[in-house]
């Protein structure tokens, strides 16, 4: 962890002593951009246009690349959800994030009536949204917030947004027709009946029918007419969330502004209106998803998928527009990244749509399929368009990289490196990160480390706490095929001294299963 109470102001951080040159200067008088960060929900590396996506069409995201810079080596900070969350608001590895998992705040349900959300951040965390607020930011928090609910200390309102709209718990967030959003500390009521998207996992066609027949309010099953059109309703969350960015937009425009906007496509459920699908009907050979692996059916799945990733795009190029539109678009960074990678369960097929680009894992992995991001800057005159970074970088470096940006010290400690000169197309200036550090305590136990060209892995922990790294050297084998570990027994030595220097004793027992490993 490094200490980042000493952060040099600006001019000094990012060019040095000198600022003589008129685009310094500028850059100077620029210290106070407007920021829009936009954060998809388990999309894949490989699921737009601009990293090689030939199926499903994200027309603005792809002129958004041609307009910005396209980072081929970014990570999150974890394989799922809150976790990634709360390493991108803190600045904050695994090894010492206070979130490490998806924790339900119990009792835990699907129902309004219990929303109690997951392991809210404690009082006092330092995030993005507080540090900006010190620098003169207003901040809003538009989408999908996972990290506590209204009442508690994780509450967005308490972590540094002054306005925030959408889900506080990632459950509700399963259903894209909601009956409410929340909009600060009250609901927004829509006009959606209650649906129950969350079908039971039944293991076979036929049994899954009953267990969905069992809990579709409408009590169809299977077959009856108008059984699918039961996981529908008036008012799509995403539309929602795009009329609010609108208006804070908007509202802020004399600015500065950061607006943190954590779309939920495309987790799952499949639920897209159907005018979004009418395009993508026929180009698939599909079968009807009955909910096999979880999460509501839909008559056309891989459709419906596309047509999700395609929605979102369009939304991204509304908000660009809007920038265009307000006089703000060349004093406003714009980031478009994704959480973690694509799903596995919930009716999509990632392998169809080849949606990591063929690296090996998916969600909930910590293989380069679920850890490895897409990420597009965009920010006209001064991120150089239509360039490539292969910058090895992380989602818990945006803190430091925004603290550069706006010339503000970190009063605390981050595990981040401001990746600011990469952005600004002086690759010689951008300090590299010795190692990333990756661990996940859910699906066996799981640990990573990135060292240059090195992958170290190992997996299933709580079981073998003794398991041997696997290595990859990521510049020859990309796809994690070949473990080269009785190769490099140096690599394989400093990989365990990094455990042992970067794992923090978790705040939570289920958290806990380095302890042994680390013995």
């Amino acid at each position: 962890m490094k200490s980042q109470v000493l952060v040099c102001v600006f001019s000094v951080l990012i060019w040095g002593v000198s600022c003589q040159s008129g685009k310094d200067k500028r850059l100077m008088e620029d210290a106070h951009p407007n920021i829009i960060y936009i954060y998809a929900d388990d999309l894949g590396f490989g699921e737009i246009g601009a990293y090689g996506q030939e199926k499903i069409q994200t027309p603005h995201l792809d002129k958004m690349a041609l307009e910005g810079m396209v980072f081929t080596q970014h990570y999150t900070s974890s394989p799922v959800c809150a976790p990634a969350r709360c390493g991108l608001m803190t600045g904050l590895h695994t090894g010492n994030a206070y979130i490490r998992g998806n924790k339900p705040v119990m009792p835990a349900s699907f129902t309004d009536e219990v929303e109690n959300g997951q392991q809210p951040l404690p009082k006092g965390t330092l995030t993005i949204g507080k540090l900006l607020q010190e620098a003169g930011y207003k901040t809003g928090a538009i989408g999908k917030w996972g990290l506590g609910m209204t009442g508690n200390s994780g509450a967005p309102n308490q972590q540094g947004f002054d306005y925030f709209y959408g889900y506080l718990d990632q459950r509700q967030a399963h259903n894209y027709y909601p009956t409410h959003l929340w909009e600060n500390d009250h609901w927004d009521s829509l006009s959606n009946p209650y649906i129950f998207v969350h079908a039971p996992s039944a293991g076979g066609s036929e049994a899954n029918v009953q267990a969905m027949t069992a809990f579709a309010k409408s009590g169809l099953k299977y077959g009856d007419e108008g059984f699918f059109d039961a996981y529908k309703g008036d008012e799509y969350a995403v539309d929602h969330m795009t009329e609010k960015a609108t208006q804070f937009i908007r509202n802020h425009k004399d600015g500065p502004f950061f607006l943190y906007l954590p779309y939920t496509i495309p987790h799952v459920s499949l639920q897209v209106p159907d005018e979004a699908v009418k395009p993508y009907l026929g180009r698939f050979e599909e079968e009807p998803y009955l909910g096999q692996q979880g999460y509501a059916p839909h008559e056309f799945p891989k459709s419906a998928y596309a047509a999700m990733i395609s929605y979102l795009d369009n939304e991204v190029g509304k908000i660009l527009q809007l920038l265009k539109e307000e006089g703000l678009d060349e004093n406003t960074l714009v980031i478009f990244t994704s959480d973690n990678g694509p799903t596995f369960n919930g009716g999509v097929d990632a392998g169809y749509f080849n949606s990591t680009a063929g690296l090996r894992g998916l969600k909930m992995d910590v293989y380069e399929g679920g850890i490895r991001m897409p990420m597009i800057a965009r920010w006209p005159g001064k991120v150089p368009a239509n360039t490539k970074s292969d910058h090895v970088s992380a989602q818990y470096d945006v803190m430091a990289t925004f603290a550069a940006l706006t010339g503000t010290a970190i009063p605390g400690e981050t595990d981040g490196v401001s990746f600011l000169p990469t952005l600004l197309g002086d690759h010689l200036a951008q300090q590299p990160h010795e190692f990333l550090y990756f661990e996940y305590p859910e699906k066996g136990g799981q640990l990573a480390i990135r060292m240059g060209k090195w992958k170290g892995v190992k997996t299933n922990l709580k079981q073998h706490p003794d398991a041997k790294w696997e290595l990859y050297d990521l510049q020859n084998d990309v796809k994690e095929t070949t473990d080269v570990a009785d190769m490099h027994e140096d690599i394989i030595l400093r990989l365990d001294e990094i455990a042992k220097e970067e794992h923090k004793t978790p705040a939570f027992e289920q958290w806990d299963f380095m302890g042994k490993v680390l013995r």
